[in-house]
């Protein structure tokens, strides 16, 4: 069964006739040519087709593209401003968060939404109990990372380029100061 959707992905509205049974990945790559989001295990374990959805992180080899309709859509490249390159582009060319780079959009697209989760207050499994807020340390930025993998190992070069951008951010501290306010 097929039916009409909207996305609006990287800002460029799009009308789409899709199945029913479609994800958003194949809808993205297939109808739309958009190939940022990249089809890694198809199961929701690998995290290379992850993107923002409504501003939020979502795995769309899970998601169907009919429940993704009228969503605004964020890959990597819809992070540029005006072509210049979002800071955490910089951040992971500068701290060399990438070797192949298969998985390098999902990574910055996941990078985007935890720096967004942990300004507004979202705690992960590792923020201390009683915490007034999360702060991004390496500890915390490994685990909210955990749901992309890079087969090549580059996750140190990751995690200095998340760090780097969530202290620009002033969403870093030490642990010292962590506690503090615990």
């Amino acid at each position: 069964m097929e039916t009409e959707i909207t996305l609006i992905v990287d800002g460029r509205h799009h009308d789409i006739s899709v199945d029913t049974r479609v994800t958003l990945l194949d809808a993205m790559r297939d109808r739309l040519g958009i190939t940022s989001a990249k089809k890694g295990c198809d199961h929701g374990q690998c995290g290379s087709c992850t993107v923002l959805q409504n501003g939020r992180r979502v795995t769309t080899c899970l998601t169907f593209a009919v429940a993704a309709d009228g969503s605004t859509i964020t890959t990597s490249q819809g992070l540029l401003d005006d072509d210049d390159p979002h800071p955490l582009h910089r951040a992971f060319l500068d701290h060399d968060g990438f070797q192949c780079g298969y998985c390098t959009p999902s990574q910055i697209c996941s990078a985007a939404g935890l720096l967004d989760e942990a300004a507004s207050g979202w705690p992960s499994a590792v923020t201390p109990p009683n915490s007034v807020e999360p702060v991004l340390d390496a500890e915390e930025i490994r685990e909210r990372i955990s749901g992309n993998l890079c087969r090549c190992g580059a996750y140190q070069g990751i995690v200095a380029a998340v760090e780097s951008v969530a202290e620009a951010r002033g969403l870093v501290r030490t642990r010292e100061q962590r506690g503090a306010t615990s």
